[in-house]
């Protein structure tokens, strides 16, 4: 699935398979917002909080009613996307759909991340042939640093439970936004 006015794929290069680090090209159109529908049947949905250091996890129940947290992995600084990982992480978690956190700026314009997020999320579709939706992501990680302050919990060593918090609740404003 794709955000709305979706279109045809964007100029650009591609990822060959061999590896080489040519720009990926999206499907995905530049457009404000970030609200893509789900796949209408059941099965979990995995969603990815994509950030510089890490990229955070969660996991919808097969019925797609609760998202719990799924972990993360670690980036390597200036290294190629994790698409591999992320495909792996998916495959491990039973995925049927993967949700994006789509990072827009406070006037829910595009980021240069935007870009990325895109790049990544399309070859994701074209990989494995899940569908593949784009949800604004603003102010997830600070919901989530929020929750954990409000339950008078520390981050001190957990960055990586952040994020997969903070896809926990990309996932569950998805799924909310589907009823």
């Amino acid at each position: 699935m794709r955000t709305a006015g979706e279109g045809g794929k964007e100029e650009g290069g591609s990822t060959e398979s061999d590896g080489s680090s040519a720009p990926l090209s999206s499907p995905f159109p530049q457009t404000r917002g970030g609200r893509a529908p789900l796949p209408s049947a059941l099965g979990r949905i995995v969603s990815v909080d994509y950030g510089d250091r890490r990229v955070g996890f969660a996991v919808s129940d097969p019925t797609r009613t609760i998202a719990s947290p799924a972990g993360y992995i670690v980036r390597r600084a200036g290294k190629r996307p994790p698409i591999a990982q992320i495909v792996r992480r998916a495959t491990e978690l039973d995925a049927e759909a993967v949700v994006f956190g789509l990072p827009l700026d406070d006037n829910g314009d595009e980021t240069p991340r935007s870009t990325e997020v895109r790049e990544v999320a399309a070859e994701i579709e074209r990989r494995t042939g899940w569908p593949v939706s784009l949800v604004d992501e603003r102010y997830t990680t600070a919901a989530a640093l929020r929750a954990i302050r409000e339950m008078q919990g520390t981050t001190r060593g957990r960055k990586g439970d952040v994020d997969a918090l903070a896809a926990t609740i990309l996932l569950q404003h998805a799924l909310r936004m589907e009823r």
